[in-house]
C-alpha cells in the first residue's frame, strides 16, 4: 500500500494518464460532447493532457506542489475545446490545494479533488448537469468519504472515487436531454475517469499503455448523430483562445458578462500570466477583439459546429483546425513564395468588400486591390497579406470594413517587409468609402491617417438584414425570418415587413440630419424594390442628397450611409 504521493510519482501518474487517454481517445470521440456533437472530445482532452505530460517530462519536479503547478500551467496553455478547458480548471484547483506540499496522502488527495471541482464550477458561467462537472463533483465527494476511512491510502481513495464516477457517468445519459437523445454518456466525464484510472494504474505499477487509438476495436456505444439536428446548435462557432495578461490585477467580470451576452457554453480559466476562454458564439471576431482590452492575444481556434454536425451525421470527415497544417502545405504548394510588387507610387489601398457593386465602388475611388469578404466570410491574414504584397506602393492603407476582419488585417503590419502598412479600423462599408474619399496622395502618412479617421467618425451606418433564428435580445422578441434593422451594429428594430423598417430608418435622427445619404442594395433586392426604397427616403429626407447604388452584397438587403 502506498501511503503518499511525491512529486515524481504525481508527474509519472499524469504521464501515464496521458498515455491511457491517448489510447482511448477514439472511443471518447465516438461519444457526445455537450452541448453539441463535435466529435473530437477525446482528441481535445488527449492533446491537452499530452501538453502537460511533455512539460512534466522536461521539468522532473521533486515536490508534489511543484509537479501539480507545472501540470496546471501546461494544461491551461494546451487546453483545447470545452472539455480541455474544464480539465485544466480541475487540475488548477488541485494545484492550489497542494502548492506547499512535498507529498500528499489520501486525505490530501481528496481535498485537492474537491478544490478542483470548486475551481471548475466557479469558472463555468452556466454549469449544466450530466457533464464532466457532474462526474468530477460526485467523484470528489466519494473521495472525501473514502479518505475518512483510509486517510493514509491514496490508492484506496482514488479507487473509490473512480467507482463512484463510473456510476455518475452512467447516469449522465438520463440527466442530459441531448445525451439521452443521442444514446450515449458524457464524453468529457468519460475522459476524466480515464485520466483518474491512468493515475491509479501508475501508482500501482501497472505498465504504461503504448500505441494509439487508431487500431482499437469498434466502439459499442456511439452517438446517433443523425438524431441531433444542426438546428439544435444555438451558436455556430466553437471558439477557444489564449490571452496573455497585460494588467495582472484587472478582473475579468465585465468580459465574462460580455461573452455571456454573445454566446453560451462559456468557460474561462486563468493563472497569474494569462487566461484561456472557451465560448460558443456567432461572432467569434467580436470575442477576440473584446479580449484584447485585457491582454495580448496569443492563440485562437475557431470551428463551425453546424458544418461539423452535418458532416458527422453524413459520415463525412470533419474539417477542424487539426487540418490546417495540411491546408497550409497545400496552399504553399499551389502558390509558392509570395510575389511582392515593387513600389511605383507612394500610397496604395486594399479594401475588403462583398458584392460586385461594392467592389466596383472601391476600385472607382482608387483602391488597388479589393478582397472578397465580409460578414460570414472573413478573409484570413494571409489573404490580406497577399493583396498588400501585390500593391505597388510604399505605404498601403488597409480598409477591413468589418469589425471581425480588423484583427486579421492588423497582423499584416508586422509580417510585411519593405512596405509600411496602415490599418484603418473601418467597421462598415460606408466607413471605408468615406475614408478612401478623403485620402490625399500628396499628404504625409500621419496626416492621411488623421483625416481618414475623422471621416470614419462622421459617417453613420444603418443596415437591414434578417434573423437566422428565434431569440430574445435587448428587449426584442425576435422570430426567425424577421427583418432586422441595425444602426452602428446595434439593434434598431424588427418587423415582418421590410418597408416598415425602411421608413423607420428614414425617419430616424441620423438620416433626418444628414446632407448626403447613400443606399446600397444587396443581391437579394431587385432594382424595382430598390427604387421604391429610394422614393421612400426621398419623401422622408427632403433636405438630403440621396444616391442609390447596386452593392450586390450578400446577407444585408440594404446598407445605408448618412453624413
Amino acid at each position: 500500500m502506498r501511503e503518499s504521493i511525491d512529486g515524481a510519482s504525481f508527474a509519472q501518474a499524469m504521464i501515464h494518464a496521458a498515455a491511457s487517454l491517448n489510447l482511448q481517445k477514439q472511443q471518447i470521440n465516438e461519444l457526445n460532447v455537450f452541448p453539441v456533437p463535435d466529435g473530437d472530445t477525446g482528441t481535445n482532452m488527449s492533446l491537452t493532457l499530452g501538453t502537460a505530460a511533455a512539460e512534466l517530462r522536461k521539468k522532473q519536479p521533486h515536490t508534489v506542489g511543484e509537479a501539480a503547478a507545472t501540470n496546471a500551467s501546461a494544461l491551461l496553455r494546451g487546453a483545447r475545446g470545452n472539455s480541455g478547458v474544464i480539465l485544466s480548471l480541475l487540475f488548477r484547483g488541485f494545484a492550489k490545494a497542494v502548492k506547499d506540499k512535498d507529498s500528499i496522502d489520501g486525505r490530501d488527495l481528496a481535498i485537492a479533488l474537491d478544490f478542483g471541482v470548486a475551481a471548475a464550477y466557479k469558472a463555468v458561467m452556466k454549469p449544466a448537469e450530466g457533464t464532466i462537472l457532474t462526474v468530477s463533483r460526485l467523484t470528489a465527494a466519494r473521495a472525501a468519504d473514502a479518505a475518512r476511512q483510509t486517510p493514509n491510502d491514496p490508492e484506496a481513495v482514488l479507487e473509490a472515487a473512480i467507482a463512484e464516477g463510473q456510476l455518475a457517468l452512467e447516469h449522465t445519459t438520463e440527466m442530459n436531454p441531448v445525451l439521452k437523445k443521442a444514446g450515449v454518456v458524457d464524453a468529457g466525464g468519460k475522459g476524466f475517469l480515464v485520466i483518474l484510472q491512468g493515475m491509479l494504474d501508475s501508482l500501482r505499477g501497472v505498465p504504461m499503455p503504448e500505441g494509439d487509438s487508431e487500431g482499437e476495436a469498434k466502439v459499442e456505444s456511439k452517438t446517433d448523430y443523425a438524431a441531433i439536428a444542426a438546428e439544435e446548435i444555438t451558436f455556430t462557432f466553437d471558439t477557444v483562445f489564449i490571452v496573455r495578461k497585460t494588467s495582472p490585477h484587472k478582473g475579468l467580470e465585465a468580459f465574462e458578462a460580455y461573452l455571456n451576452s454573445i454566446g453560451d457554453s462559456l468557460v474561462i480559466g486563468e493563472d497569474d500570466d494569462c487566461f484561456k476562454v472557451h465560448v460558443h458564439t456567432d461572432i467569434p471576431g467580436a470575442a477576440l477583439t473584446e479580449a484584447q482590452k485585457y491582454g495580448t492575444l496569443e492563440l485562437a481556434k475557431i470551428e463551425n459546429m453546424r458544418t461539423q454536425a452535418e458532416d458527422l451525421a453524413a459520415g463525412r470527415h470533419i474539417q477542424s483546425t487539426d487540418d490546417l497544417d495540411a491546408v497550409e502545405a497545400e496552399l504553399e504548394g499551389n502558390h509558392g513564395a509570395r510575389k511582392i510588387a515593387p513600389p511605383e507610387k507612394k500610397y496604395g489601398v486594399v479594401a475588403v468588400a462583398a458584392g460586385d457593386g461594392l467592389a466596383a465602388v472601391f476600385r472607382d475611388l482608387g483602391a488597388d486591390g479589393v478582397i472578397s469578404g465580409g460578414q460570414t466570410m472573413n478573409p484570413s491574414t494571409d489573404d490580406i497579406l497577399r493583396e498588400i504584397d501585390a500593391t505597388p506602393a510604399e505605404v498601403v492603407f488597409v480598409l477591413p470594413n468589418n469589425k471581425n476582419i480588423i484583427m486579421a488585417a492588423e497582423q499584416c503590419v508586422r509580417l510585411v517587409e519593405g512596405k509600411q502598412v496602415v490599418v484603418l479600423p473601418t467597421k462598415t462599408i460606408p466607413q471605408g468609402i468615406s475614408a478612401l474619399m478623403v485620402m490625399d496622395p500628396e499628404a504625409e502618412v500621419e496626416d492621411n491617417r488623421a483625416a481618414m479617421a475623422e471621416a470614419i467618425g462622421r459617417v453613420h451606418t444603418s443596415e437591414i438584414t434578417y434573423a437566422a433564428r428565434d431569440s430574445d435580445f435587448d428587449g426584442f422578441a425576435i422570430k426567425r425570418g424577421d427583418y432586422l434593422a441595425l444602426t452602428e451594429h446595434q439593434l434598431f428594430g424588427t418587423d415582418r415587413k421590410l418597408e416598415k423598417l425602411l421608413r423607420r430608418l428614414a425617419e430616424a435622427e441620423a438620416q433626418q440630419s444628414a446632407e448626403f445619404i447613400n443606399i446600397f442594395y444587396g443581391e437579394d433586392v431587385s432594382e424595382k424594390e430598390a427604387q421604391k426604397a429610394l422614393k421612400l427616403f426621398t419623401e422622408c429626407c427632403p433636405n438630403a442628397e440621396i444616391t442609390l447604388l447596386s452593392g450586390g452584397q450578400p446577407v444585408y438587403y440594404y446598407m445605408i450611409s448618412a453624413e
